[in-house]
């Protein structure tokens, strides 16, 4: 096929596409939305894309089901990594298809009759966008099978659901949008693709690395401004710390900041000045702008590893505590997976009001050959904070255990008075021991897994094939 056929095949598209949206009675954006759809959905790379995506979260769910130490995780671990992987696999596909929108119309020759037709700049972007959005309903289906699967009967499933519906309706909305702007920007689509993917591997690998220094300020300010790890980090305490949204609705703060800000500048800023040639609206990204934001953010980067909460104290002055602890039980048997609750009981048994109170819980392995424990993945809350105690009064605090691996382990808590300044410490109070016997058990079936880890790929395959057929035959008959 010659480039003059195929230059009069895109010319011929791009008049369907206009005299489409000239004889319609509904909106213009609906029909360029209808439009998008079918480019993505038959035989267009959003199958694609869905198909890659369920395998990958296929392989995760076998691997969780069948790895033996990553079996013994709890249901609410199990189903809040699904939930990870698949939200940030979902920002990939969105970026992506975001990516393509507007530099992939460059790059095909067809932008040109696109901004021809009666649709105002706004409308065109609009309906990208919106279809690039509608990979993640299908890819959020596609993961409920494989939480309800993990989840094993436990409550957690329904609130998973609920959660990362609101979560991704936050992120992935922005991050594509994100696309969208970026793809505006270039004038093909290998530069909107580099570009968008060097941008997701920022905000990924930015959460990963400011992880130890999150109590340093610096670091809680930068890991605030980061929408990834701040809306994970709120999915993690709803679904495995067992927090009420009320104590972390703050979290969504920098996921909503960020999303009313990229869209915002997406639909008020960017598509207004949508030409043909990103080469007219380029000269405001300057080598000199790149510089300096290539500057700032190495200088904050270097900024955050530096950043440390820990100060040194300059004299240690212990001031007397009066503090009991007692906890509900004393030894437990139980198995891998299964669950501890306990309460303990803390008295103030002093003549004076005690000062703010700190709760810690640890656990360590009775075994000298064993491995280390860590107390992260065996407990969803390890502190919790009292803020004072007349004399002679208790409080309760309830705590939660996960037996994770099998052996002998000890629990204790500590209560840790608050010191009056930097120049002075406080006597910490322990509790006895909660003796933990932990044998092997394996509640997953990995068996009941492999079918829908195989079925979902293979039922996505066929539905890539039967709209492909019906593109070829749509082709063959002279349809666009």
């Amino acid at each position: 096929m010659t480039d003059a056929i195929v230059h009069l095949r895109k010319n011929e598209n791009g008049n369907d596409r206009q005299m489409e949206l000239s004889s319609s009675r509904v909106p213009a954006w609906w029909v360029m939305l209808s439009r998008e759809l079918a480019d993505l959905w038959i035989g267009g790379k959003a199958l694609y894309l869905i198909l890659a995506f369920s395998i990958l979260l296929g392989i995760e769910t076998f691997v969780l089901a069948t790895n033996f130490e990553l079996s013994l995780f709890t249901p609410e671990e199990m189903v809040f990594e699904t939930l990870k992987s698949a939200i940030q696999v979902s920002l990939l596909i969105g970026l992506i298809i975001g990516a393509d929108s507007i530099s992939g119309e460059r790059d095909r020759a067809t932008l040109e009759g696109l901004l021809l037709t009666p649709v105002s700049r706004r409308q065109i972007i609009l309906s990208k966008f919106l279809g690039a959005l509608s990979t993640w309903p299908v890819a959020l289906a596609i993961t409920i099978p494989y939480m309800l699967l993990l989840s094993q009967g436990n409550a957690v499933f329904g609130s998973a659901v609920l959660w990362a519906a609101l979560l991704g309706t936050i992120l992935i909305p922005a991050f594509t949008a994100l696309g969208v702007i970026v793809s505006f920007w270039c004038n093909s689509n290998k530069t909107s693709f580099f570009v968008s993917l060097g941008i997701f591997l920022v905000f990924l690998l930015m959460g990963q690395v400011l992880g130890p220094s999150r109590t340093g300020i610096v670091g809680q300010f930068l890991q605030w401004l980061n929408p990834i790890p701040a809306g994970f980090d709120f999915l993690s305490k709803l679904l495995v710390s067992n927090q009420t949204f009320g104590e972390v609705w703050n979290l969504l703060e920098s996921p909503v900041v960020f999303a009313i800000l990229v869209v915002g500048l997406l639909f008020f800023y960017v598509s207004p000045l949508l030409s043909i040639e990103a080469r007219k609206v380029s000269k405001l990204w300057s080598r000199t702008s790149r510089q300096r934001v290539g500057l700032s953010v190495i200088f904050c980067l270097m900024l955050s590893v530096k950043a440390t909460s820990a100060m040194a104290l300059h004299t240690v002055q212990s001031e007397g505590g009066d503090l009991q602890i007692t906890i509900s039980i004393e030894n437990k048997e139980v198995k891998t997976g299964e669950t501890i609750p306990f309460d303990m009981i803390v008295t103030n048994t002093g003549a004076e009001q005690s000062p703010p109170i700190i709760v810690a819980m640890n656990i360590i392995n009775l075994a000298k050959e064993g491995d280390v424990v860590d107390p992260e993945d065996w407990s969803p809350e390890r502190t919790q904070y009292i803020d004072s105690l007349a004399p002679n009064e208790s409080t309760t605090l309830s705590w939660q255990v996960n037996a994770v691996l099998d052996g002998n382990y000890m629990v204790y808590l500590v209560a840790i008075p608050t010191p009056d300044s930097a120049e002075t410490s406080t006597q910490i109070s322990a509790s006895q021991g909660l003796h933990l016997t932990v044998a092997k058990f394996t509640k997953l079936n990995p068996s009941g897994v492999l079918p829908i880890a195989m079925g979902v790929p293979i039922v996505l395959g066929l539905a890539i094939f039967i709209a492909f057929r019906i593109r070829r035959r749509q082709i063959d008959l002279g349809g666009s």
